[in-house]
């Protein structure tokens, strides 16, 4: 814990409880990525890019660490939204999508991965379908084995879901989908640096990461691994020529992962996700995942003895997100007087995850997400707000 603390210079001014929004990077993540601005300024966009090749390049050494995988399964990009949208991008352009299709996603997904299925519905006619849970508010895996079909193309599951506190059980998942022809996407935004995660063990064809959550790197950055499966056989769309090679007879696409990234980026917090990766690892993810449950179970055992609070958790299994509203306060008035009292939270609404918050007739989400380098003092003083707010 001291060193976790003296790491990171925020937690002597607030109370970071908003980890799974965008967490507090170690004085590491920010001194790499001024560090590679400052050469810039002195020598160029270009040249301090070239200079430092060989840094990028174990970027992706470490990414691949993190899931137990190889480098070249590792593409870089801009965000976790960026990864998944070109793994799916990559799935349509390669094998059309038909009307006879279902696309099979998660009760709990997140928007932005149930958006563009239902775009490719729309244009297609093929279906998005909600996969059941299960009695601890997972997904149901035995009723999703009852649903899987040589129709369905698609499957899509959120790991960690941002907005209910469970862990989705994508071992189970990719061990019914191992032999069939769906391709399986797994997003690991929120799970990526607090849990421990093997890709091959998943079965998953792509997972997507982000770099700003459990990760404590920066914004916009993310990274996307891809099984040899889809590498073998899938073609990104659009390619650029950082991607692909333009050639007298055609193109020739990158037979890595490169071939899902795009020439233009921010080499600066590519590298500071690095750095942030590297950090998680020398922790040991193991070690950060024991300690952001400890604290995340603190604040639920204790959430519960504060009258008129309700905690909205499940799953058998329980992330480092704790969510919970409180009788006659809006979830937003709630969020406003917890940061008020200098603690930060975030706010989840239906937008975020509609068939979720519907299914459960919630109209909005207090957010409290720590990490390892939290205290549980710090825990108490947003246990304070809420027992105050009102």
């Amino acid at each position: 814990m001291d060193r976790l603390r003296a790491d990171t210079p925020g937690c002597a001014r607030v109370a970071h409880l908003n980890n799974a929004g965008s967490a507090l990077p170690p004085a590491v993540v920010t001194d790499t990525v001024v560090a590679h601005l400052r050469r810039e300024e002195e020598i160029g966009g270009y040249e301090a890019q070239t200079e430092a090749g060989e840094r990028i390049e174990a970027v992706r050494a470490s990414a691949a660490a993190l899931l137990g995988a190889r480098p070249d399964q590792i593409a870089l990009v801009e965000s976790a939204t960026s990864a998944w949208t070109r793994a799916l991008l990559a799935i349509a352009h390669t094998r059309s999508i038909k009307a006879a299709n279902r696309m099979l996603v998660s009760s709990a997904e997140y928007a932005s991965n149930v958006l563009p299925l239902l775009q490719i519905a729309l244009r297609t006619g093929a279906h998005v379908e909600f996969i059941p849970d299960d009695a601890s508010g997972c997904v149901d895996v035995e009723a999703f084995r009852s649903m899987l079909d040589d129709d369905v193309a698609i499957v899509a599951i959120t790991h960690c879901p941002s907005q209910n506190g469970l862990v989705n059980d994508v071992n189970g998942i990719g061990a019914i989908l191992d032999g069939t022809d769906a391709w399986y996407l797994v997003d690991a935004c929120q799970s990526v640096g607090q849990l421990p995660l093997d890709a091959v063990a998943t079965g998953a064809d792509f997972i997507s990461a982000t770099g700003r959550k459990y990760l404590r790197g920066p914004r916009g950055t993310g990274f996307l691994w891809a099984s040899d499966t889809a590498l073998d056989e899938l073609e990104p769309f659009p390619l650029d020529l950082h991607s692909a090679t333009w050639t007298a007879e055609g193109y020739e696409v990158h037979e890595t992962a490169r071939r899902f990234e795009y020439w233009e980026k921010s080499y600066a917090t590519l590298l500071g996700m690095g750095a942030a990766i590297d950090y998680a690892l020398d922790c040991g993810v193991e070690s950060l995942a024991g300690r952001i449950g400890e604290l995340a179970q603190y604040a639920r055992d204790e959430l519960t003895r504060i009258p008129g609070v309700q905690v909205h958790d499940r799953g058998a299994q329980r992330s480092g997100i704790v969510t919970l509203t409180r009788e006659g306060v809006p979830a937003a008035s709630l969020a406003a007087q917890i940061k008020a009292a200098g603690v930060n939270v975030s706010l989840s609404t239906p937008d975020y995850a509609r068939h979720d918050f519907d299914a459960h007739g919630l109209d909005g989400l207090v957010r409290v997400s720590p990490h390892a380098y939290n205290t549980s003092d710090e825990v108490d003083r947003m246990l304070a707000a809420v027992a105050a707010a009102g």
